[in-house]
């Protein structure tokens, strides 16, 4: 089917010949003939890089130019961005919106195609932004994510509320890995196109004693070193292939990185400038490592490094320079980055209280499917690694020949529905009890036929907690959010969360930062830290010397989940205390990815609390508002002055105050001069442009200073 002939606009048209794309790939013909242009729904279970995102690029392209407003749903903010740059400069209007959760984003609703994370347009909704009701395409990538157990609940109840509010939208659910897709289908009244057709040959197989083994065929492997994997990557590098690496473990895939790099000992200007770009921002060891190994041609790839370094690695293995790319399955989660080998070395994967288990099947799926480059690469090959002769046939059968597992709806989870139930009477989707059986009727979970008995009880314990939690009201039959309610819906946080806060502040006269960092740290809402054995010493000696200064009760028999949020509120603590990130990386035994994490997790419950101080715990409101300053650029009090200014960050600010500028007068009264010998001339002109018009606000503050580092 020729691209020229399709209803899309000159300009997309246009941008697809520029790339050498001028007829559509067998399954996006077929899902042009199932209605993708006259507005029915399609759900479209075909492999990875088999063309999905372009026909759901088309299908947008085609509703703009009919006056409508399409909004593309994605599970992470990678993937976000990604999708963003992907489309951009085709002639539409593009937004992303992935910020904050208490804020209605009406510029958005200037855009033609809003690309956003399922949890923002879920608190969009939650805000009640009003461009949302003119949406009339949905595109959800990664749909069988419906069934992940900690985000899926929010992606089927954001489908479900859109629906509700705009039942005439088009929506068009995107995947890979499905093993039930007609459930799927026809929960969205969609057409299900199902293929197994890719562009690229993708041959799978397992590796055993010096042979790959296919279905069909046995490929011969030259041993080269001592380790299987290793050979693997060589063999494919030695062709001009990259290769991909899946390992259970951040630990696992830094050691084969090293292993790669020895082994493949590549060096070129391009991977030097991208070793040195990654070493000169190393704050941390695992930085410096990481710049090692891209010198050599091999990296690693795990949420435990920064932004920048993903992204570097990202980029150089898109270019070919980067050859092989060590990573736990996250990097199977969306990202575009195919490889001619997809090794599959671990799968087993440790389970808190199972120990080792097997991956599930789609998880294997969303692995192997990276297996082949389109126009670069003549197959792509997935591989397992089995330990004995017994293990091939049975990596075959658990597998290579397996189904992807069903999708399944979350719905029916209590402590998941208190925040979504919430949600629907805040926002006035339902208003009384049966309202919100009846919306519930329109879920993935009623449609696949759960007990509707089961769901009844689950919603009315919600609602009993709710009620008296006092974020609802109920008279008779009829429902009403409190004040407390609707602020607690809005902010986009975990009812249960906001109760812990609510009731610790209120018994609260003193205010301290650990108290506060731990009594978050303590909420359903915050992932927490690992506890290792060696964690303790620090954790009991801090208890000895400070209980009295947390808020939340410390049981007699302290457990894991007490010892976790500890642990992560003194990381967030020494992150306030302007403790360097390689120092706080050492302590804890974390990447930067991992504090960046933290910080951005805590920042929001600091942002919260300080909005429920307003209502329940007034003196509060002013030290928690600085902390939400403090947890932002990581600084001790005295710098928040300072801080305000564009262009001063935490280093910035803190060299300021150490040469004895304190305030904004200080910064005045020293003069453009001074300050251009500490920070530089063209820093020092842009601050003194802002000084006219900025007040002192701030009061100066106590040099009063709590810190935790000499308990390290």
């Amino acid at each position: 089917m020729e691209i020229a002939g399709l209803p899309i606009p000159p300009d997309l048209a246009a941008s697809y010949a520029r790339r050498g794309i001028t007829e559509l790939y067998p399954p996006q013909a077929a899902c042009v003939e199932a209605g993708l242009f006259s507005g029915k729904n399609l759900l479209i279970s075909i492999p990875t890089a088999s063309g999905k995102t372009l026909v759901a690029e088309m299908a947008m392209h085609h509703q703009v130019a009919r006056g409508g407003k399409c909004l593309y749903i994605v599970p992470l903010r990678a993937l976000a961005s990604e999708k963003f740059q992907e489309f951009s400069g085709k002639g539409l209007r593009i937004g992303i919106a992935t910020g904050d959760f208490d804020r209605r984003d009406d510029y958005l609703g200037r855009n033609d195609i809003i690309v956003a994370t399922s949890e923002k347009v879920d608190s969009l909704l939650r805000n009640r932004t009003p461009w949302l009701a003119d949406i009339t395409l949905l595109v959800v990538d990664e749909a069988h994510l419906i069934d992940d157990p900690s985000r899926g609940a929010t992606l089927e109840m954001v489908i479900t509320k859109l629906r509700h509010r705009n039942p005439d939208m088009q929506i068009i659910g995107l995947s890979a890995t499905i093993g039930n897709p007609a459930d799927l289908a026809g929960w969205l009244d969609a057409e299900l196109i199902e293929s197994d057709w890719r562009p690229v040959d993708l041959r799978e197989g397992v590796f055993f004693q010096d042979s790959i083994q296919f279905a069909d065929r046995v490929r011969q492997i030259e041993r080269k070193s001592k380790y299987e994997d290793l050979d693997l990557v060589l063999d494919t590098v030695a062709e001009g292939g990259q290769c991909l690496v899946f390992v259970s473990s951040r630990k696992n895939a830094e050691a084969f990185a090293k292993r790669a790099a020895s082994g493949l000992k590549l060096a070129n200007p391009v991977l030097a400038g991208y070793a040195d770009r990654i070493r000169s921002n190393a704050a941390t060891d695992m930085g410096k490592t990481l710049a090692a190994c891209v010198a050599q041609g091999a990296a690693f790839h795990h949420a435990g490094l920064s932004r920048e370094e993903r992204q570097i690695v990202e980029a150089g293995f898109r270019e070919g320079e980067i050859k092989v790319i060590a990573s736990t399955p996250t990097l199977a989660a969306g990202l575009n980055l195919p490889a001619r080998r997809v090794i599959i070395r671990d799968y087993l994967r440790f389970s808190a209280g199972e120990g080792m288990l097997p991956i599930p099947v789609r998880e294997y799926r969303q692995m192997a499917g990276r297996a082949g480059r389109p126009h670069l690469d003549p197959y792509g090959e997935a591989v397992l690694i089995a330990k004995s002769e017994e293990m091939v046939e049975e990596l075959f059968d658990c597998y290579i020949e397996a189904p992807a597992e069903d999708v399944r709806s979350r719905c029916a989870n209590e402590a998941v529905l208190c925040t979504h139930i919430l949600s629907l009477i805040a926002t006035g989707f339902a208003r009384e009890r049966d309202e919100v059986l009846g919306f519930m009727d329109g879920t993935f979970y009623a449609h696949q036929g759960e007990s509707q008995r089961a769901l009844s009880r689950v919603v009315h314990r919600v609602l009993e907690f709710l009620r008296e939690a006092e974020m609802i009201t109920e008279v008779g039959d009829w429902l009403e959010p409190t004040e407390y309610g609707s602020l607690v819906s809005r902010l986009y946080i975990d009812p249960r969360s906001a109760e812990v806060i609510v009731t610790a502040m209120a018994d609260q006269k003193d205010y301290t930062d650990i108290g506060l960092l731990h009594l978050l740290c303590s909420t359903p809402d915050m992932p927490t830290l690992f506890v290792r054995r060696d964690d303790m010493y620090l954790l009991d000696r801090f208890l000895a010397d400070h209980r009295d200064d947390l808020w939340m009760e410390i049981p007699w028999d302290a457990d894991e989940e007490f010892d976790r949020s500890l642990k992560t509120a003194l990381l967030l603590a020494d992150w306030v205390n302007e403790i360097g990130e390689d120092e706080i990386c050492r302590r804890y035994n974390v990447g930067p990815g991992d504090v960046y994490g933290m910080v951005e997790s805590v920042a929001w419950l600091v942002h919260a609390s300080r909005h429920l101080a307003g209502l329940f715990a007034p003196h509060l409101v002013r030290p928690i508002e600085e902390m939400e300053l403090r947890t932002k650029h990581g600084i001790k009090k005295e710098l928040l002055p300072l801080i305000r200014l564009r262009g001063i960050g935490r280093v910035r600010a803190r060299r300021l105050f150490d040469n004895g500028i304190d305030s904004i007068e200080a910064l005045r009264a020293a003069g453009q001069e001074k300050v251009s010998r500490i920070l530089g001339q063209g820093i020092a002109a842009q601050v003194f442009e802002q000084l006219d018009g900025v007040r002192e606000e701030i009061q100066e503050i106590s040099e009063e200073q709590s810190t935790l580092s000499r308990f390290g």
